[in-house]
This record gives C-alpha cells, structure tokens and sequence, in this order.
C-alpha cells in the first residue's frame, strides 16, 4: 500500500513573532468570531498571540513597578483557547472604553510628550512582554485610537521599537466609514426587530403605542434597520432633523464663560410629526396602535434645558442613557395626542439595545467577522501593512483602508457615515412605515 506523509503549508516568513489583540468600546455580536479567528490565523504560522484583557484599561496601568501579569492584564491565547469559540456571545477577552489618547485632539500632539503620555505607557506595556503588532477592535473612538498609537510612534527616538496596528470595525450601529456593514449589525437588528413585533402585538391587545428608544449615537442605520424589519410605524432619526425640525441655540459654557453655538431639534415640531402618524393610523387606517423608533442619538439635539446635569465620557460623548429620551417624548406625544383629538392614548417608553449588543451572532456576522478577523493576520503577514483597517465588500472581498482616508488628519476625528436622505434604504424605511402627509393646524 502506498503511503504519504502528511504536512503543513509552508509558513509565510514574518518579522511578526508574537501579537496582541484588543477589543474596546461597547460589546456586538461576533465579537468572539473576530478575535477566535485572528487568533487561529496566527497561530498557523507559528505567531504567539496574546488578548489585552479590557481593552486600554489594563495597558495604561503598566510600569515597570507593575508589571504585566498573564491572568490579569492579558491572556496567553492557544488553540485550545479557541475552542469552539466562533459562535459564542460576549467578549473572550472583555472590554472596556478606557481612552489612552484621550488628550490628543491635533496632529500636532503626537510629539508632545505629556499629551501622548499614556500611549507611550501603551507601548511600553505591549513591549514588556515582546509584542511585535497589534490588532485593535473597536468602534469610531478605538479607530481614532489606533491611529494616535500609530501616528505618536513616528516620533519616537530612532532605533526604538515600532508597533505595526491594523484596526477591524466595531459597532452594531454600522456607521462606520469605509465598509458597506460592520459585524453584529444583523444580528443587532433582528433582535430589536423581533422586541419590536412583541411591542406591536401588545399595542394592537391594548389599543396603545410603544415608543422606544434604539441605540445609535451618530447615524440611524440600526434604527432604520430594526424599523424596517420590524415593522414599526414610525422611525426618527438624527438625520430626519432637518428644515423645520431644526433650529440653533446659543448657551454659554459654565466652566470657560464661552459662548457656543449648537444644533437642536424643535421638540414641538417631532412630537407633531408623531402625533401626525397616530392619527393617519386611527383616522385613516382604523389601526389604533403603533411603535415608534426613536434613534438615542437625537438626545445629542435636544436644548440645553434636557440636558441639565448629564455629564460625558472620555469620548467626549452624553450620558445618554441617563437623559432617558423616550420617557421624555412618551409624556410630550400624549399631551399633544389628546390637545389635538381630544381622546387619551396610552404611550409607553421603552429603551431598547442593551439587549441586542451581545445576542448570539446570526450565520451572516459569523461569517463576516471571522473574514474581518483572517484580514487582519492577511494585512499584518502577509502584506506587511500598518495604519490600515481591515474591511470587506461584494461576497467578502477584503480590502484594506488606511487609516489616512478615515480619519482627518488635522483634528484626528474620525469621519461619521450617516443614512443619506433619499438613499434607497432611507426610502425603503419611509415607504414601509405609515404613510402620512403632514398633518397641518
């Protein structure tokens, strides 16, 4: 009988000995798809791996005083690691929003090494323990983080040891620029989707209205998305704040004695617009029910008046869960309910999202973010980039996009992708809600 001796694929030659993977900022689905299969791509050839446990916040922690320490600050990751870990929930290696370059606001901060203080203890830290790439998983604030990482090492003293950074897009709200959907974005869908047809079917059993509140900070792309497959009645969001819906308002900074300048929304005009659709609902559809999507990132455009006392994070961002936007739009659209039909109806609000961020992955995340995660060993070995994040189009073609086209290179801010109004999906979401003329007084 004739026999063969079994054997590997050569390995591909690499300065890259041993990398790190980190994830930042709030969880999604398929986060562990990622990072399981960035990992095992690595380990293939030979590369040791090792998971910066939540995300910064161990890292900025580093001296030489207090070291490293496997358990506690990182995970050595192994094959048996991964072990069936592709299609699990939550985060292998946690998560925090912890922002070492939170004080880096211009280009011109990269070399100043007080602002750049604590990327240094970054690198410091990944260097401890011979890490030679890293690969950083995050939304829009990890993006700009990497890129500091990234840009401040330009400035190091010759001779110093580079960290190459390669990024994979994170966030359920899909807002990202530079690829067509972001992983756990589907899976984040349908789950507030399938909260959504509950809702309907409790309105429809009450003769009420549910409005609620969905994540989405920047854009509205899972708010139109959990609408559309949801079948709400009625979604808003920070791009529908337009035209009449908007107006300025000047305030004065507590802190500096400033005078800002910012957008709002006028209340009175969305609370009509959505009274608008309850009564084309009962007057003309005899349907005397709905859900109403509200994206939370209209909590950004509310008048200072709201705002009264809601701090922000490292980002720069609202507390917006504790502005409790639809409680403050359920008691505004029931007042002005009843002023215009002189009948009382019941409007319930209700925060959804929370929910949804660690969902177990539907086929299609799975599958788009093990591709992300095998892009990245693709960019770090095998092209040898650095600076770039690794996205997909088409039937998971990757391709890379530096970080250059993503980020502005003055500011350092990155660049938001909002629902286009009068784009195909943002049609869709219209055609597919209830359809009114406004009504007029």
């Amino acid at each position: 009988m004739n026999s063969s001796t079994l054997s590997r694929p050569p390995l591909t030659k690499t300065n890259i000995h041993k990398v790190a993977i980190l994830f930042a900022g709030g969880p999604a689905p398929a986060a562990n798809a990622v990072i399981s299969t960035a990992a095992s791509s690595f380990l293939r050839n030979n590369i040791e791996v090792v998971g910066a446990l939540y995300g910064y916040s161990q890292l900025v922690n580093y001296s030489p005083d207090r070291p490293l320490q496997e358990g506690r600050d990182y995970i050595n990751i192994t094959q048996r690691t991964l072990k069936r870990t592709r299609n699990t929930q939550g985060i292998l290696i946690g998560t925090a929003r912890t922002n070492p370059g939170k004080q880096v606001t211009h280009r011109e901060h990269l070399a100043d090494p007080e602002r750049t203080k604590e990327l240094r203890t970054v690198h410091a830290a990944l260097s401890s323990i011979n890490v030679d790439a890293l690969v950083s998983i995050g939304g829009d604030d990890t993006l700009k983080t990497a890129n500091k990482f990234r840009g401040f090492q330009e400035y190091l003293p010759p001779g110093s040891k580079r960290i190459p950074v390669v990024h994979v897009p994170k966030t359920i709200d899909n807002d990202y620029m530079g690829i067509d959907f972001t992983f756990g974005y589907f899976t984040a869908v349908e789950t507030l989707a399938s909260e959504i047809r509950n809702l309907l079917a409790d309105a429809e059993s009450n003769r009420s209205y549910f409005l609620t509140e969905t994540m989405g900070r920047s854009a509205g792309w899972l708010a139109y998305g959990a609408s559309i497959a949801g079948e709400a009645s009625l979604v808003i969001s920070v791009e529908d704040i337009h035209g009449k819906y908007l107006t300025e308002e000047t305030t004065t900074d507590a802190d500096t004695g400033e005078t800002l300048t910012r957008r709002v929304m006028i209340i009175d005009q969305v609370v009509k617009r959505i009274v608008a659709t309850m009564r084309a609902r009962d007057e003309l559809e005899g349907k005397e029910f709905g859900v109403i999507i509200l994206a939370e990132g209209l909590a950004e455009y509310l008048p200072a008046e709201y705002l009264q006392g809601v701090g922000r994070d490292e980002h720069g961002h609202i507390s917006i869960s504790k502005v409790n936007l639809c409680k403050v739009f359920s008691k505004l659209v029931t007042d002005e309910y009843k002023r215009q039909t002189g009948r009382s109806r019941r409007v319930t609000g209700l925060q959804l999202g929370y929910e949804s961020r660690c969902a177990r992955p539907h086929a299609f995340d799975v599958m788009l973010g093990s591709q992300l995660g095998v892009g990245a060993y693709r960019a770090l070995v095998e092209k040898q980039l650095d600076g770039v994040m690794v996205s997909v189009a088409g039937q998971l073609e990757l391709n890379y996009v530096n970080f250059s086209e993503l980020v502005d290179g003055e500011t350092l801010v990155t660049h938001v992708r909002y629902v286009a109004p009068g784009s195909d999906f943002h049609r869709l979401a219209r055609f597919l809600e209830t359809y009114v003329n406004e009504l007029r007084e």
